[in-house]
């Protein structure tokens, strides 16, 4: 009897093990971020902790898409990895608020290229009915680096500070080079890197094919950037003196559950799934928002947690679905872009909104119900063929 998905080798495994290694690396200090840059006098400028570094992982989508079909996928989570070591060794030396936000802008070029590289290379992997099902294994464990990551985070900075723990970040973005720098490229055909490959013709920025999904996963990530921003300063109002419980306990519901749901996905299809994403997201946003106490809020937290570990093997599934194998790291790409898009607007919108005051908190994370609910419309309205499996072109 056979216990273990055909697609689950040592060189799964070492992805895998990577992406945890990644996502806890910058997950750790997101918690403590906020109250650190209020003691650099910066309190006005929460929104952009999470902003600005979704806004160069966006921009940098289109070149990280495009290289790792062009040079190939290891060499991609590479430099990712070695920009959040770089960056977590700066951030106790530059101390001036421009100074921390301009790392911030730097830190974000790291997840423009490291995910990427990941989910292409896990693609080529894997067959196609069971896409679904690898995702769910893969962003796993990159949950698990999400959940450890800031409750690890947390523990640090209240025993040693905020300098050691930007140190162990950078210790834990180089342990993620280490485990794969032995891997085999998975692109046959690699090309010499160029200066060619930072030039942009307009049809290599967005995959036209997988807008469907994109625009799903904008809208729904809009409250996982409201989440990141304004979480902090609602666990301390409600009393929560680990700032990182939220997010360990919202990641690890969802861990389960991703492995599920990417098998769902692959025999009844994306839709059904997203679908049922979508509305936990909306119902999740409206129990955090009227939360009156550390339990409603923790119990809020599962639901979105929940959401969000349907959402994000099945978006990745459905997006290489309808992307062809020779451009499927610019289709990554473009879903990224997506990603780092709504989790940027949220953000913004919810640090200008909530504007340090309590008693907006009930107006920003209703907001993210609405965007959640408007995801979950437009999934009735797709055309047959951006809903279904659709084998990708081999030619």
């Amino acid at each position: 009897m056979r216990f273990l998905p055909t697609f689950f080798t040592l060189n799964f495994f070492v992805l895998c093990l990577s992406s945890f290694l990644f996502f806890a690396s910058f997950n750790m200090i997101i918690p403590e971020l906020p109250a650190y840059l209020t003691s650099l006098g910066g309190e006005d400028y929460k929104g952009l902790i999470i902003s600005l570094f979704t806004l160069t992982a966006g921009l940098s989508r289109p070149f990280s898409g495009k290289l790792a079909d062009k040079i190939g996928r290891i060499p991609v989570m590479v430099v990712g990895a070695s920009i959040c070591f770089l960056v977590s060794l700066l951030y106790p030396i530059i101390t001036s608020v421009a100074g921390f936000l301009f790392l911030r802008f730097i830190h974000g070029f790291s997840t423009g290229f490291t995910p990427t590289g990941t989910s292409a290379y896990v693609a080529d992997l894997v067959p196609f009915n069971k896409r679904g099902e690898a995702m769910g294994i893969q962003s796993l464990f990159g949950s698990l680096g999400m959940a450890a990551g800031p409750a690890l985070g947390g523990y640090i900075a209240s025993i040693w500070g905020i300098t050691p723990l930007f140190y162990t970040s950078a210790g834990f973005a180089v342990l993620s080079v280490l485990v794969i720098i032995r891997l085999k490229e998975s692109v046959e055909n690699t090309e010499a890197m160029s200066i060619r490959h930072f030039r942009l013709n307009r049809h290599e920025i967005i995959e036209k094919r997988v807008l469907a999904p994109s625009l799903v996963l904008l809208l729904t990530v809009f409250s996982f950037g409201t989440v990141l921003t304004i979480i902090p300063d609602y666990s301390e109002f409600l009393g929560i003196k680990n700032k990182g419980l939220f997010f360990a306990v919202f990641t690890l519901s969802s861990l389960g559950i991703r492995v599920i749901a990417g098998k769902t996905s692959d025999r009844y299809g994306r839709i059904p799934v997203m679908k049922v994403a979508t509305l936990s997201m909306a119902l999740a946003m409206l129990i955090i928002a009227f939360a009156q106490s550390k339990g409603m809020l923790l119990f809020g937290g599962v639901i979105f947690g929940a959401s969000v570990g349907m959402n994000s093997p099945t978006i990745s599934a459905w997006t290489i679905d309808l992307s062809l194998d020779a451009f499927r790291g610019r289709a990554l790409a473009t879903m990224y872009i997506a990603l780092e898009a709504g989790i940027g607007i949220g953000a913004l919108a919810s640090g200008y909104i909530f504007a340090n005051k309590t008693e907006n908190f009930p107006v920003v994370f209703s907001i993210g119900a609405v965007t959640s609910i408007l995801a979950f419309i437009y999934l009735f309205t797709l055309p047959k063929n951006q809903k279904y499996l659709v084998p990708t072109d081999k030619s």
